[in-house]
């Protein structure tokens, strides 16, 4: 075993969707026993726990909180909802804040009832980026904008590219709004190898001072056709389908990205089986398949 692999494998981080069968502690628990050092966890769970106990167990348990999932939603139109959504987002940044990660993923909703305007939807999101990002900063937390497949664009996220969400995120500081890259959404579009190298020049284009990357998180899952659960809960374990893993992890590696990897997998067929044994087998395919 190469030098690389032990600190690529030091990386890997279980997010708390691939293995929904898990409480918070059992969560805990596995993936300190199993030796990672990250988990991503998501608002739901984690309120329905507490925000303040879910800190502690995890930190007594000896691991990171890598991100948590998910804010956004910006797209509304009427005052009222769009007045709520902003208000939930700070609510996010806070329980982000509260749980020690720096990462809080955001999806950006998709079009209103009725409306076919994508650029200006998208422009919502901007002005909601402008009114968080200082909130945000404030309490240690990076805006981390996902792009989505576009068969989610009508109604969960009218970012469907790298480059669109790119485009949002470099019109503030690299230190307050990045990316995030998940190879289930990206792995199709045929520029995202220049938009990686994109993200990484952005994020030196700050200065020295700056993260090196305006990636903000990476995300794991594979692309197995015909999508066994639809497109919400279709996701495929590491190694299953189409997606080449490897190429994608040297890739957001070269962009100056060294922070953890998430394997995301909502997949029910996973989350039917025990759940110690899904995480050996997430750490089995990332061994063979990522790194």
């Amino acid at each position: 075993m190469t030098d690389t692999v032990p600190l690529l494998l030091s990386r890997l981080s279980l997010n708390q969707e691939t293995v929904r069968q898990w409480s918070l502690p059992e969560l805990a628990d596995g993936c300190a026993r199993a030796g990672l050092r990250g988990v991503g966890l998501w608002r739901a769970p984690v309120r329905a726990y507490g925000v303040a106990a879910a800190a502690r167990l995890v930190r007594d348990a000896g691991l990171a909180v890598t991100s948590l999932c998910r804010g956004g939603f910006f797209t509304a139109v009427d005052p009222g909802e769009r007045r709520a959504a902003l208000a939930d987002n700070r609510a996010a940044i806070d329980e982000a804040a509260a749980l020690g990660t720096a990462t809080l993923v955001l999806v950006s909703g998709g079009l209103p009832p009725g409306s076919r305007d994508l650029p200006g939807a998208r422009e919502r999101v901007a002005d909601a980026l402008a009114e968080l990002a200082p909130y945000a900063a404030e309490r240690g937390v990076r805006l981390a904008l996902e792009p989505l497949h576009p068969m989610y664009a009508a109604d969960r996220c009218v970012v469907s590219t790298l480059a669109q969400a790119l485009d949002l995120a470099e019109r503030f500081p690299a230190d307050r709004v990045g990316v995030v890259v998940d190879t289930y959404h990206l792995w199709w579009d045929d520029t995202v190898g220049s938009q990686l190298a994109r993200a990484g020049a952005a994020g030196t284009a700050t200065g020295a001072a700056g993260p090196p990357s305006r990636i903000a998180a990476f995300q794991l899952a594979d692309w197995v056709t015909p999508l066994p659960e639809g497109v919400l809960l279709g996701r495929g374990q590491l190694g299953d389908g189409a997606v080449d893993l490897r190429w994608f992890r040297e890739r957001v590696d070269a962009a100056g990205y060294r922070g953890p990897v998430e394997v995301e997998i909502f997949n029910p067929s996973l989350w039917s089986r025990d759940g110690a044994e899904v995480l050996t087998e997430v750490i089995a395919r990332f061994a063979q398949h990522v790194v």
